[in-house]
């Protein structure tokens, strides 16, 4: 099962022990131990809330948890309703059965952002300045560069923004206030054809479909089939190879 659900599981059952504890309700917090408990007890309560309620909205018996908790805790073993091994057994079912809900909704997902990612790029490739090369990157100039086009075998500089297409912002140098250096081929295919065709100082809107991105998939910021929009400025290229060769060309625009 994943490691977060056991994880969750240990950490809720910690919390839930520690509202059973000898100290009651308001009592106050007197020596060393009296703190660490509780400072434990609500850190990783704080950390249930967040993995098992807020994100994955698991519905549990809390009475069977915590006794279940107690049992193993104390080594009560004439009181155990599962064995180790079912209880193994039924962790990793329902860790399967959930899989499978979240595949089928990332499924569903991926086909309606592939519809939405079509439609976008058939209408966007008409707009005004927007060019679309063969592989089906799009994007439109909005600031002319003077300077070198970077090679695979470069390093690059970098400022940019990535969302999508709803306007979600997933990335940002430019909130971080750090640009970003990489080789050219250590990007998805759409960010390394893209920056071929710049030259150093130049500022681009690019919309990558998601062949070229991060695919049916998706990762863990993406959603599957997703296109994505980056507003991208070359910044400069460190590079101890030979010369620049002149910029390929940008491309052509689709009728």
């Amino acid at each position: 099962m994943k490691t977060e659900l056991i994880l969750a599981a240990a950490v809720l059952a910690l919390l839930m022990t520690g509202c059973h504890a000898r100290k009651s309700a308001g009592s106050p917090l007197v020596t060393e131990k009296d703190m660490y408990s509780y400072a434990l007890g609500a850190n990783f309560g704080n950390q249930a809330r967040s993995q098992l309620v807020t994100r994955d909205s698991i519905d549990i018996d809390l009475d069977l948890f915590i006794r279940a908790f107690r049992e193993r805790y104390n080594e009560e073993s004439a009181n155990y309703l599962m064995n180790d091994s079912l209880v193994l057994e039924t962790l990793n079912k329902f860790s399967a059965k959930r899989q499978a809900e979240q595949m089928k909704k990332d499924s569903i997902a991926a086909a309606r952002n592939k519809a939405v990612g079509e439609s976008f790029l058939a209408k966007n490739k008409t707009a005004e300045g927007v060019v679309t090369t063969a592989s089906g990157l799009q994007y439109r100039v909005e600031k002319e560069g003077t300077g070198a086009t970077p090679t695979d075998a470069d390093k690059v500089k970098v400022h940019y923004t990535g969302s999508l297409l709803d306007g979600t912002k997933f990335d940002s140098s430019i909130d971080r206030g750090q640009p970003l250096e990489f080789p050219v081929t250590a990007v998805i295919p759409g960010w390394t054809e893209m920056l071929k065709l710049m030259r150093v100082g130049e500022k681009v809107t690019a919309w990558i479909p998601s062949e070229l991105a991060y695919g049916p998939r998706g990762n863990y910021t993406i959603p599957g089939n997703a296109v994505l929009k980056f507003e991208i400025e070359l910044l400069d290229i460190n590079s101890d190879s030979t010369p620049k060769k002149a910029p390929k060309p940008r491309g052509t625009v689709e009728e």
